[in-house]
């Protein structure tokens, strides 16, 4: 008797997890395969700008044996298919078509104000409130949240880079 009603809630699992899977997406899967799909750049540079993860700090740096934070940003891009992109975070500030927060998606970009009022930093946005970027010297490329006091009490603005 035991044995059958697992059997039953086994196979009930079974057919729900196969119905949920194939059935509606969780919201942030939709809307994740949804901005792939409008944005494919984007998409393709945050898989290259994450895989650069632990490459080392380079000032002007451009490539895997070191990068600077814009130099990860033009690296990634023109790997997605995206060449020829400005190699300062100011200049990729300018040509990126301002988003609020709000409608971040993977691939936007993060500009920060590290001292000043001028944009001195840029990242790539991966999701869940987090970005990849190659911070300073001695360091490493990383993934960081946005919402970290550091980061927050420096953010500018986000922008699109659009095709």
């Amino acid at each position: 008797m035991v044995r059958t009603a697992l059997l039953i809630a086994s196979a009930v699992a079974l057919l729900l997890g196969c119905a949920g899977s194939s059935g509606s997406l969780p919201e942030e899967s939709t809307a994740r395969r949804s901005a792939a799909a409008l944005h494919p750049a984007g998409d393709l540079a945050v898989r290259t700008a994450v895989s650069m993860i632990g490459a080392p700090y380079r000032y002007g740096g451009a490539s895997p044996s070191g990068f600077d934070c814009s130099g990860l940003v033009v690296y990634s891009y023109a790997r997605a298919g995206r060449p020829g992109l400005p190699q300062s975070a100011s200049e990729l500030e300018r040509i990126a078509k301002p988003i609020s927060l709000d409608e971040l998606e993977p691939g936007d970009l993060l500009f920060f104000q590290l001292s000043r009022k001028k944009t001195s930093h840029v990242g790539i946005y991966v999701g869940d409130r987090t970005f990849v970027h190659a911070p300073s010297s001695g360091k490493r490329v990383e993934r960081v949240r946005f919402d970290h006091v550091y980061w927050s009490r420096h953010l500018g603005r986000a922008g699109r880079l659009t095709p």
